[in-house]
């Protein structure tokens, strides 16, 4: 090659980063298999599921929130006033409180597990067969199966231990043991309630009849237990303002889940009739507060009046006083409401509260009426006023005296005939097909998924990876393409005849056939053959006779274009060498059925005779110089002049030296050779090099000197477009 510099390239357009719909198009096209294939293994994948999986039933039930009637006498204005009256959302809210599933966990005992010790996967296939239809089991705190019948009455764990698992098992004689893990906690007789040593476990069996298999015992927490029935747990409101509430819970046990409907239903009106009746408590032990005190001031307000009377003997009220006297009255009883009303609300708000402000507000009016009314009677006489003053007391005192004797009264009727506002509608029923899985819309679901999943991925990787389609990618970068080498089916057949025949044998020098030999007629080689013409005339300009072909990246086809290459150009009378240079990890020698016993590396570090590294091949005309032991230090042997003197001396020996190369961009062993060559071509692969590459492993030759004629373009398929990525460039030694 020439020493004088290179000219940088022109390139006639800037690499495409624009998202082709089109290209797109065509990847699905491609990878129509892949697709297909994946959507096939997903929508079998979701049968399997949809067919295997445990059924979920559902079961509801339909309640009703009644609105509340009654409350204390005046106050049902107030009432509304304040919001006491709770929405639908807070009963559906108490509904799922733990105060109800609560009472619901410790009525059924659903916080103690007793399963199976199985694999949840596929345990079942090889578990017992479970109980006929109608034959008895527990639905609770037990199991049963066609060996098993276990069921637990009692079992105390601390707090520590709740939430643990413990394998209950039957000893020797038959008889239960309690374990944690390998400590064995308690143990004895069935019929009999089970201790730990430290009294701190107990546990008491109901019916025990042990099967093959070991059973894990767990003692949930409250919030574990209640958490398991709120998961499956649904409440809604038919329609808007019905107060309708639907229930519904799901599980795998139609009669288990019948029951735990059933249970939170009752819990949840027996809590809301606890709550009406404890609000009629709550005021009647009010009211038993406030008569002693009001019958006493009723008392002596009597006994004022019947002294005053006494002691001026008897009194006329003229008939102006007997109005006031009973717009007095009037008006100190509805004083004297406010203050009760006053004294149940500062118990529940803050006087920043509106309804505790309405009730001031209302009570501030009232004083202000009261108070015209006793400038009124101020202007009476004396005698007027005092027996005004005496018969006001004793008829607003005997007003509320009576009115709250009656209030009481009802109270206490209403405590003892209380019912509450909810009602049960519809009890649980359940469903008799499951609700879970569906098996159409899981199938279908699945296919769809597996059909997005696979073409997303045939979609991502065409987008990230932009891989060489055409020649005429690398001829807009300025760079000339000497040939496109179309994929050799014939070549494949016999690449994957020589793998299967290396697993066989387990070696790694499988000789791979020579297609130029084994079909001179593929299409493959009839490439060659155009790309030897147009060599002829791009080395008539050379320095020299050494050809480098090198690649950017490994399994470009490098190797395959050196050697069906070297024997087409033998094949027209040429005298051809061919040197694999790549003394890392070449296989050259595969394709000449040489040992690789002694090479180049061992020709460049001295240890041997220019005649001993040249090998005649099958092919007339045609020599090969195999790679050799590999060396630790390729670089510096390519950089020692015995490489230069040999370039030299095969110039001079033969009509054309070609040189196999490592990839540029893994290792910088062809920027070296290349410095002895006088052509140099670029091999990159279709679909797998992307223009970039190709563009870049130029302009790293360009940085160390040496100019590439062109490229060849390999393996080029039948198909719309690739699917493949950027290629990781790793290219360590092969040790064989």
């Amino acid at each position: 090659m020439s020493n004088e510099p290179t000219m940088s390239r022109a390139r006639s357009a800037p690499l495409d980063d624009d998202i082709d719909l089109h290209r797109l198009f065509t990847l699905l096209i491609d990878a129509k298999w892949l697709i297909l294939g994946t959507t096939l293994l997903a929508l079998l994948l979701g049968g399997f599921y949809a067919t295997f999986a445990t059924p979920i039933y559902k079961a509801d039930a339909l309640l009703q929130v009644e609105k509340k009637q009654g409350g204390m006498a005046g106050l049902e204005d107030l009432t509304q006033a304040m919001g006491q009256e709770r929405s639908v959302a807070a009963e559906i809210a108490i509904l799922r409180s733990r105060m109800v599933l609560g009472n619901v966990v410790e009525q059924l005992h659903t916080d103690i597990v007793v399963r199976p010790d199985r694999n949840p996967w596929w345990g079942r296939f090889t578990a017992p067969d479970p109980v006929a239809p109608g034959v008895p089991r527990p639905l609770f705190a037990g199991y049963r199966d066609s060996e098993t019948f276990v069921t637990v009455k009692q079992f105390i764990v601390p707090e520590n231990l709740r939430g643990r698992t413990f394998q209950l098992t039957a000893d020797e004689q038959g008889r239960p043991e309690l374990r944690l893990g390998e400590e064995k906690i308690l143990g004895g007789p069935a019929d009999q309630v089970l201790r730990s040593d430290d009294q701190s476990i107990v546990l008491e069996l109901g019916r025990w009849q042990p099967g093959s298999e070991t059973l894990t015992l767990v003692r949930l927490t409250p919030l574990q237990a209640v958490s398991a029935i709120r998961g499956g747990l649904t409440v809604n409101e038919q329609g808007r303002d019905t107060g309708i509430l639907n229930v519904g819970i799901t599980g795998p046990d139609k009669e288990r889940i019948q029951a735990i409907l059933d249970a939170i239903a009752e819990n949840y009106l027996l809590q809301n009739i606890n709550r009406q009746a404890a609000e009629a408590e709550q005021s009647l032990e009010f009211l038993n507060k406030q008569l002693p005190e009001l019958k006493a001031e009723l008392t002596e307000a009597e006994e004022k009046l019947n002294a005053y009377r006494l002691e001026s003997d008897s009194v006329d009220m003229e008939m102006e006083t007997q109005s006031l006297l009973g717009r007095v009255v009037s008006m100190e009883s509805k004083l004297n409401e406010l203050k009760i009303k006053e004294s149940e609300v500062s118990a529940k708000f803050t006087k920043e509260h509106p309804a505790y402000r309405t009730l001031l507000e209302q009570r501030r009016s009232l004083e202000q009426e009261r108070d015209q009314l006793n400038r009124q009677i101020g202007q009476l006489p004396e005698t007027q006023q005092q027996i005004l003053r005496l018969m006001r007391d004793v008829e607003v005192n005997q007003q509320i005296y009576v009115g709250l004797l009656n209030r009481a009264q009802e109270l206490r009727i209403m405590k003892a005939s209380t019912v509450g506002n909810v009602r049960i509608i519809d009890d649980a029923v359940v469903y008799p097909s499951p609700v879970k899985p569906q098996k159409a819309m899981v199938t279908a679901l699945a296919g769809a998924l597996g059909l997005i999943l696979s073409a997303g991925y045939v979609l991502g990787a065409g987008l990230l990876h932009r891989g060489i389609e055409s020649p005429d990618q690398l001829e807009e970068q300025g760079i000339p393409v000497y040939a496109a080498v179309p994929l050799s089916e014939h070549q494949q057949k016999l690449d994957r005849i020589v793998a299967l025949m290396r697993r066989r044998k387990r070696s790694k020098h499988e000789p791979i056939p020579l297609l130029a030999v084994s079909d001179p007629a593929d299409l493959a080689i009839e490439a060659l053959r155009s790309l030897r013409t147009s060599l002829h005339f791009a080395m008539m300009e050379a320095s020299n006779k050494v050809m480098m072909i090198s690649g950017p990246s490994p399994e470009v086809g490098k190797s395959f274009i050196t050697a069906n290459l070297a024997a087409v150009l033998a094949q027209v009378g040429q005298k051809v060498v061919v040197i694999d240079a790549d003394m890392r990890k070449g296989h050259l020698h595969r394709y000449f059925k040489n040992q690789n016993d002694v090479g180049l590396s061992d020709l460049l570090s001295g240890q041997a005779e220019h005649q001993q590294v040249i090998h005649e091949t099958e092919v007339e005309n045609l020599h090969f110089v195999p790679r050799g032991q590999i060396p630790p230090n390729p670089s510096e042997l390519l950089m020692h002049a015995r490489f230069k003197a040999l370039m030299e001396r095969l110039s001079a020996e033969y009509d054309l030296v070609l040189v196999d190369t490592p990839p540029i961009l893994a290792v910088t062993d062809a920027a070296i050779i290349g410095q002895q060559a006088g052509t140099s071509l670029i091999v990159a692969r279709y679909g797998m090099n992307s223009a970039k590459e190709v563009d870049v492993s130029v302009h790293r030759f360009e940085q160390n000197r040496v100019e590439i004629k062109g490229a060849i373009l390999n393996a080029i398929e039948r198909r719309a477009s690739n699917e493949y990525g950027y290629y990781a460039y790793h290219y360590n030694s092969d040790k064989s």
